[in-house]
């Protein structure tokens, strides 16, 4: 049974980091591409960051551009996004979302590319 278990999410206040994993069970993650996205409440689901299957390609959403990072430890099948510099506008739930491709390079964030989503945890900054 695939599953995806997000960790690391808490209240911070502004200016802090916080980090969140994303740990898979019941495939092998490297050959699943990770994506991270974010809904705050009364608004949709919107994407964050991702990264490829071989961690050759990442993507981060304009928002959170230098101050998100993401990697992963495929031996641990687990994906991480360090979030530094935090905001109150990032406050939401968080989820990591995977998807089985072959193609190295490729993720996304848009939440309409992926099968396998986690249950997602609270972030919420403020003071």
């Amino acid at each position: 049974q695939l599953q995806l278990v997000e960790s690391g999410g808490g209240l911070v206040q502004p200016g802090g980091s916080l980090r969140l994993s994303c740990a898979a069970s019941g495939f092998a993650q490297n050959d699943y591409a990770i994506g991270w996205l974010r809904q705050a409440p009364g608004k949709e689901r919107e994407g964050v960051s991702c990264i490829s299957s071989s961690s050759s390609a990442t993507y981060f959403a304009d928002s959170v551009k230098g101050r998100f990072t993401i990697s992963r430890d495929n031996a641990k099948n687990t994906v991480y996004l360090q979030m530094n510099s935090l905001k109150p506008e990032d406050t939401g739930v968080y989820y990591c979302a995977a998807k089985f491709t072959r193609d190295y390079y490729w993720c996304s964030v848009s939440a309409d590319a992926y099968d396998e989503w986690g249950q997602g945890t609270q972030v919420t900054v403020s003071s």
